[in-house]
Protein backbone atom coordinates (compact mmCIF):
# COMPACT_ATOMS: atom_id res chain seq x y z
CA UNK A 1 0.00 0.00 0.00
CA UNK A 2 1.57 3.07 -0.90
CA UNK A 3 1.45 6.14 1.71
CA UNK A 4 -1.08 8.73 0.99
CA UNK A 5 0.03 12.18 1.16
CA UNK A 6 -2.08 15.56 0.60
CA UNK A 7 -0.62 18.35 -1.13
CA UNK A 8 -0.23 20.18 2.21
CA UNK A 9 1.39 18.00 4.19
CA UNK A 10 4.21 15.65 4.60
CA UNK A 11 3.83 11.48 4.07
CA UNK A 12 2.09 9.28 6.91
CA UNK A 13 4.54 7.54 8.86
CA UNK A 14 4.47 3.61 7.79
CA UNK A 15 5.58 2.24 11.19
CA UNK A 16 2.63 0.15 12.89
CA UNK A 17 5.07 -2.18 14.81
CA UNK A 18 2.41 -2.99 17.77
CA UNK A 19 4.83 -0.59 20.24
CA UNK A 20 4.30 2.38 17.37
CA UNK A 21 0.33 1.39 17.58
CA UNK A 22 0.33 2.25 21.24
CA UNK A 23 1.97 5.31 21.61
CA UNK A 24 -0.37 8.33 21.91
CA UNK A 25 1.28 10.18 18.88
CA UNK A 26 1.30 7.55 16.68
CA UNK A 27 -0.48 8.97 13.43
CA UNK A 28 -3.68 7.03 12.54
CA UNK A 29 -4.41 6.91 9.47
CA UNK A 30 -8.46 6.41 8.47
CA UNK A 31 -9.46 3.69 5.60
CA UNK A 32 -12.22 4.16 3.34
CA UNK A 33 -13.10 0.97 1.97
CA UNK A 34 -16.26 -0.59 -0.17
CA UNK A 35 -17.12 -3.58 -1.81
CA UNK A 36 -20.03 -5.47 -2.89
CA UNK A 37 -21.14 -9.31 -3.27
CA UNK A 38 -18.22 -9.81 -6.46
CA UNK A 39 -15.46 -8.23 -4.12
CA UNK A 40 -16.02 -9.89 -1.29
CA UNK A 41 -12.56 -11.88 -1.84
CA UNK A 42 -11.10 -8.86 -2.41
CA UNK A 43 -12.11 -7.15 0.38
CA UNK A 44 -10.50 -9.76 2.45
CA UNK A 45 -7.39 -9.99 1.29
CA UNK A 46 -7.51 -6.18 1.94
CA UNK A 47 -8.14 -6.02 5.07
CA UNK A 48 -5.96 -8.80 5.99
CA UNK A 49 -3.43 -6.47 4.84
CA UNK A 50 -4.41 -3.59 7.46
CA UNK A 51 -1.98 -2.63 10.60
CA UNK A 52 -3.85 -3.76 13.50
CA UNK A 53 -4.60 -0.02 14.96
CA UNK A 54 -5.97 1.20 11.32
CA UNK A 55 -9.52 3.37 11.81
CA UNK A 56 -12.04 3.85 9.21
CA UNK A 57 -14.93 2.16 7.33
CA UNK A 58 -15.57 -0.47 5.29
CA UNK A 59 -19.57 -0.48 3.35
CA UNK A 60 -20.33 -3.69 2.08
CA UNK A 61 -23.58 -3.29 -0.72
CA UNK A 62 -24.91 -6.59 -0.86
CA UNK A 63 -28.70 -8.02 -2.58
CA UNK A 64 -30.02 -9.35 0.75
CA UNK A 65 -29.21 -10.13 3.79
CA UNK A 66 -28.08 -13.36 3.17
CA UNK A 67 -25.01 -12.42 2.32
CA UNK A 68 -24.06 -10.86 5.61
CA UNK A 69 -20.97 -12.68 7.41
CA UNK A 70 -18.54 -11.69 9.53
CA UNK A 71 -15.36 -9.95 7.97
CA UNK A 72 -11.83 -9.64 9.72
CA UNK A 73 -11.68 -6.29 10.13
CA UNK A 74 -9.11 -4.28 12.38
CA UNK A 75 -10.98 -3.56 15.74
CA UNK A 76 -11.04 0.06 15.43
CA UNK A 77 -13.07 0.17 11.73
CA UNK A 78 -16.38 -0.02 11.61
CA UNK A 79 -18.18 -2.46 8.75
CA UNK A 80 -21.78 -1.37 7.79
CA UNK A 81 -23.62 -3.90 5.38
CA UNK A 82 -26.19 -2.45 3.00
CA UNK A 83 -28.50 -4.84 2.33
CA UNK A 84 -30.29 -3.18 -1.47
CA UNK A 85 -33.32 -5.30 -0.80
CA UNK A 86 -34.36 -3.36 2.00
CA UNK A 87 -33.48 0.08 0.32
CA UNK A 88 -35.75 1.74 -2.58
CA UNK A 89 -34.51 3.11 -5.44
CA UNK A 90 -34.14 6.98 -6.69
CA UNK A 91 -36.70 9.27 -4.26
CA UNK A 92 -40.32 9.11 -5.63
CA UNK A 93 -39.42 6.66 -8.11
CA UNK A 94 -41.02 3.44 -6.38
CA UNK A 95 -38.07 1.36 -8.20
CA UNK A 96 -35.64 -0.69 -5.86
CA UNK A 97 -32.44 0.06 -4.68
CA UNK A 98 -30.14 -0.45 -8.47
CA UNK A 99 -26.42 -2.01 -7.53
CA UNK A 100 -24.44 0.56 -6.28
CA UNK A 101 -26.82 3.12 -5.18
CA UNK A 102 -26.68 1.81 -1.21
CA UNK A 103 -22.89 1.97 -1.05
CA UNK A 104 -22.80 5.44 -2.95
CA UNK A 105 -25.23 6.86 -0.90
CA UNK A 106 -23.49 5.79 2.34
CA UNK A 107 -20.57 6.57 1.32
CA UNK A 108 -21.28 9.98 0.16
CA UNK A 109 -22.59 11.06 3.34
CA UNK A 110 -19.74 9.52 5.21
CA UNK A 111 -17.53 11.26 3.48
CA UNK A 112 -19.13 14.85 3.26
CA UNK A 113 -19.15 14.41 7.11
CA UNK A 114 -16.15 12.72 7.69
CA UNK A 115 -13.49 14.11 5.81
CA UNK A 116 -11.08 17.44 6.39
CA UNK A 117 -9.95 19.07 3.67
CA UNK A 118 -6.38 20.20 3.62
CA UNK A 119 -5.17 18.12 6.74
CA UNK A 120 -7.25 14.66 5.44
CA UNK A 121 -4.78 11.18 5.11
CA UNK A 122 -7.97 8.84 4.39
CA UNK A 123 -6.96 6.07 2.40
CA UNK A 124 -9.70 5.39 -0.10
CA UNK A 125 -10.08 1.62 -1.92
CA UNK A 126 -12.99 0.84 -3.97
CA UNK A 127 -13.48 -2.58 -4.53
CA UNK A 128 -17.17 -2.70 -5.52
CA UNK A 129 -18.99 -2.34 -8.77
CA UNK A 130 -18.31 -0.25 -11.84
CA UNK A 131 -21.14 2.10 -11.23
CA UNK A 132 -20.91 3.22 -7.75
CA UNK A 133 -17.35 3.33 -7.77
CA UNK A 134 -18.06 5.70 -10.65
CA UNK A 135 -20.50 7.78 -8.96
CA UNK A 136 -18.31 7.84 -5.55
CA UNK A 137 -15.43 8.61 -7.36
CA UNK A 138 -16.97 11.73 -9.43
CA UNK A 139 -18.07 13.52 -5.57
CA UNK A 140 -14.83 12.33 -3.89
CA UNK A 141 -12.63 14.47 -6.94
CA UNK A 142 -15.54 16.93 -7.99
CA UNK A 143 -17.33 18.09 -4.88
CA UNK A 144 -14.44 17.44 -2.03
CA UNK A 145 -11.63 18.10 -4.03
CA UNK A 146 -10.05 14.43 -3.03
CA UNK A 147 -7.09 14.03 -5.87
CA UNK A 148 -7.80 10.96 -8.20
CA UNK A 149 -4.82 9.95 -7.54
CA UNK A 150 -5.42 8.82 -4.09
CA UNK A 151 -8.18 6.82 -4.90
CA UNK A 152 -7.53 3.19 -5.53
CA UNK A 153 -10.05 1.33 -7.49
CA UNK A 154 -10.11 -2.10 -9.59
CA UNK A 155 -7.85 -1.20 -13.05
CA UNK A 156 -10.58 -3.02 -14.73
CA UNK A 157 -12.54 0.07 -14.71
CA UNK A 158 -10.12 2.22 -16.49
CA UNK A 159 -11.10 5.17 -13.70
CA UNK A 160 -7.52 7.36 -13.19
CA UNK A 161 -7.25 6.75 -9.77
CA UNK A 162 -3.65 5.68 -7.58
CA UNK A 163 -2.01 2.54 -8.92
Amino acid sequence: MATHTSSASAPVSADHSAAACRASRHTRVQHLITADETSLAELEALLATLPICSTGRVFIEVPDDTWFAHVQAPSRMVVTWLDRSRRSGQPGSGRPCAPGAAVTRAVTAWADEMFCADEDHTRIHLLGGYLGTADIVDHLVERLGVSPWSIHTPERFGILTAR
